[in-house]
């Protein structure tokens, strides 16, 4: 195997407004501290980024983590040494910021129960939709393609433009692992990532939980059909912006539920949900020059919005 480049070190001074960094000597809300950070790419490295690995995968299988071996799934990304990256903040010793990696299924998951799990968890919550079926289709394991599983992750307050370099580097490493004869020459790549819901509230279940029984007496005096709306689902939004632009080239894409989504979740996600929003799962489906199209239209994006 060839080996692979080392990581440049490449800063970031873009003028953030960071709601945790304001000046404490105003008053107004429109007053924030600029803050410059230095981002630095490295390799992965097994004796240094198991933990910081394995939180990003909790983050991004978000209330189903538990369902998974996350422990060794991060092991199997951190062996991964043909292709992948991580972003740091203060030296190679800290923890990453934001990982990406592509994941060999169709060549790796007969070998690694952890992977084969996470690849049937996919399959199953992509078969429940006609938009996402196709995804459960090249996962079946007779299936003839080639697929590649790219997961990546980032801290909630990184920057989304360090998704382009991240991205990039991703391809060029996948051609490099081709031509030393690794097993990364997919046919087709599957991206798994997060989005939020706006959930529309319930008028009934509202009247219940605010007490306004005579609010609810005086709709059925008047005779009128006081309709119970079930609760809606209201606009996607997305916690990586390239996702929006990944979209475009996605031969299959949808959201779907958490398995665990009613179970007791951490205040953390108790204040999104009510907020009115709700965590899903959201998983795309690319031939092989698509995702390539759409790594180039994000790296576009994301440059032209810093």
């Amino acid at each position: 195997m060839g080996k692979k480049r080392d990581r440049d070190s490449l800063s970031k001074e873009d003028a953030k407004r960071d709601p945790d960094a304001m000046d404490e000597d105003s008053s107004s809300d429109e007053d924030f501290d600029i803050v410059n950070v230095d981002f630095e790419w490295f390799n992965f490295d097994p004796t240094i980024d198991f933990h910081g690995t394995k939180t990003l995968l909790r983050q991004l299988l978000d209330v189903d983590s538990p369902l998974f071996d996350t422990s060794a799934l991060a092991d199997l990304i951190l062996s991964n040494t043909a292709v992948g990256s991580t972003v740091k903040v203060d030296g190679k010793e800290t923890d990453a910021y934001a990982l990406i990696t592509a994941l060999p299924l169709s060549s790796q998951r007969a070998k690694h129960t952890a992977l084969d799990a996470l690849a049937e968890y996919i399959a199953s919550k992509a078969a429940a939709s006609p938009a996402t079926a196709p995804v459960a289709q090249i996962l079946e394991k007779d299936a003839k393609a080639d697929v590649g599983l790219v997961v990546s992750e980032r801290l909630i307050n990184m920057p989304s433009e360090v998704a382009g370099p991240l991205y990039a580097m991703l391809v060029d490493e996948l051609d490099d692992a081709v031509s030393e004869s690794e097993p990364y020459d997919f046919s087709h790549v599957i991206v798994l990532s997060r989005v939020y819901r706006e959930v529309l509230p319930d008028p009934e279940v509202r009247e219940q939980e605010e007490g306004d029984e005579r609010r609810r007496k005086t709709k059925k005096q008047k005779g009128g059909a006081a309709a119970t709306q079930a609760g809606g689902e209201g606009e996607v939004f997305y916690f990586h912006p390239e996702d929006e632009v990944f979209m475009r080239f996605a031969e299959a894409k949808g959201s779907f539920a958490f398995t665990k989504e009613g179970e007791a979740v951490a205040d953390s996600k108790r204040a999104f949900q009510d907020l009115g929003v709700k965590t899903e799962g959201f998983v795309m489906l690319f031939t092989r020059d698509k995702f390539r199209e759409g790594v180039k239209a994000v790296g576009e994006f994301l440059k032209g919005s810093s």
